[in-house]
């Protein structure tokens, strides 16, 4: 069994979408530590602000069966592939860590995600599991957000994804 580190986002719906995702977590895997939702404007393209937030589950799939099942949970949420890579999303959920695995080469699975250095990404994370350590850089997620350039970008708190 492995700890993943999950990265989630929506700006379609985006309340009720990360809700329902937080719920599909827990059928799936059980009990699983949740932050704090946040409202952060949208990165890569002009569009409505995202919901972003941080989840941590204890997985019975390795990684490649993990992110295939994560893919199938987007898609049943609405998920459309077929446009650009950067765009509105009813769901994007991506696995930031799974243990202290680094996994990189051909295809969408790269652990830990080079998203990681985005406040959207970071923050919740940082949150959640301060004391995580990096496994590329040897330095906890609080540390490397105490020193990310990204500490001044703008969000709110919209509710806690542990409730």
């Amino acid at each position: 069994m492995g700890k993943a580190y999950l990265s989630l986002g929506s700006n379609v719906d985006a309340e009720r979408n990360l809700r329902a995702a937080f719920a599909a977590l827990r059928a799936r895997f059980g009990d699983l530590a949740a932050s704090i939702v946040y409202r952060f404007p949208a990165v890569g393209f002009e569009g409505s602000d995202f919901l972003n937030a941080a989840a941590v589950i204890d997985s019975d799939l390795d990684p490649h069966a993990l992110n295939a099942w994560l893919h199938a949970l987007e898609d049943a949420h609405g998920r459309d592939r077929s446009g650009p890579r950067f765009g509105d999303r009813p769901l994007d959920i991506d696995i930031v860590f799974y243990d202290a695995l680094v996994l990189s080469g051909p295809g969408h699975l790269q652990l830990p995600r080079d998203e990681l250095r985005h406040a959207f990404v970071l923050r919740p994370l940082a949150e959640l599991a301060p004391d995580f350590v990096d496994p590329r850089s040897g330095r906890t997620l609080a540390a490397l957000w105490a020193d990310s350039p990204e500490r001044d970008v703008p969000c709110e708190a919209v509710f806690d994804g542990a409730a």
